[in-house]
């Protein structure tokens, strides 16, 4: 590993070479690639508690403290959890769980939102862009750096409706948002969830046709479910700003367990650098099946440190 003041000095001769620290497809978007991937660490994504959560069982403070004792650097809540959703919380309110995030040593890595961009109304499809840029406002001042949209459910495909033409839809949509929440310095990050986006190719469509920096993709292993999830997971890797670690993936369309160190040789060669938040889903109690899921992440990581 190379010494701080080295990869430093290392920069400072790259940028005055002039030569690109990112190189990619497009003048403008380009795969999010470091030379050096020396800082991976591990969040985890509150929908692994949706069921304490959505059920009173658990508050949103004491799950903080359950994943701060485990060892988490992160949390990722999305906003769903925040009492009155779709309407915003009170600032009062999310101040006091950043504040208990700050005082568990916990970073806000992400949240995100539910949308669909893939309605033909497109008055529907105005409010779903404002209800996005309303939670940017809200993820500027929670400190998240990232907040997560999908493209949409695509249920219009087999309304008559092409793909292009929606595709086209979900690029104009995600564009004002990516406009707006780069004045919040917010990204927007772009999750395939096997609804529209089905395949990396659909994914990276979008990202490339949007062409932002302030566009990402929220790289989620579970949802490629078509052919070799590996081989769409290590192509969509370099545009990840961050990602979703689960359990089980998809296998020609078979549900299987993850095969944790070669995602994670995947995350090293991407030259990926930020968080992993991990997500686990199905039956059981999270707080049995978090702590164990984390260890084998934590495993796995380490063997490529």
């Amino acid at each position: 590993m190379e010494k701080p003041q080295s990869s430093r000095r290392n920069f400072l001769k790259t940028a005055v070479a002039g030569v690109p620290l990112l190189v990619g497809e497009t003048p403008s978007v380009t795969p999010l690639i470091a030379d050096k991937p020396e800082r991976v660490r591990l969040s985890c994504n509150l929908y692994s508690f949706n069921e304490p959560l959505t059920s009173g069982q658990m508050t949103l403070e004491q799950v903080l403290e359950f994943c701060a004792d485990l060892g988490f650097d992160a949390v990722d809540p999305t906003a769903y959890y925040f009492p009155g959703y779709p309407a915003l919380p009170d600032d009062t309110y999310l101040y006091q769980i950043k504040r208990k995030a700050f005082r568990l040593g916990l970073d806000i890595s992400g949240t995100g939102v539910r949308n669909d961009f893939t309605l033909p109304d497109s008055t529907r499809r105005k409010a779903e862009i404002e209800l996005v840029k309303k939670w940017v406002g809200f993820a500027a001042r929670f400190g998240a750096p990232v907040l997560r949209v999908f493209s949409g459910t695509g249920k219009e495909l087999k309304a008559g409706y092409n793909r292009e033409e929606v595709t086209t839809w979900v690029v104009d949509a995600i564009r004002e948002c990516a406009e707006f929440a780069a004045g919040q310095g917010v990204m927007i990050v772009l999750q395939n969830h096997a609804d529209f986006i089905q395949t990396a190719d659909q994914l990276l469509d979008i990202i490339k046709r949007v062409n932002s920096d302030w566009l990402a993709v929220n790289l989620d292993i579970g949802s490629f479910k078509i052919g070799d999830p590996y081989a769409q997971i290590a192509r969509a890797a370099p545009y990840a700003a961050t990602w979703q670690i689960k359990e089980n993936l998809f296998v020609n369309g078979q549900e299987v367990g993850t095969d944790l160190p070669k995602i994670m040789q995947i995350v090293r060669q991407s030259g990926y650098r930020g968080y992993l938040p991990i997500e686990t889903l199905g039956k059981g109690d999270p707080r049995t099946k978090v702590p164990v899921f984390y260890e084998k992440v934590k495993k796995a990581l380490k063997s490529y440190e």
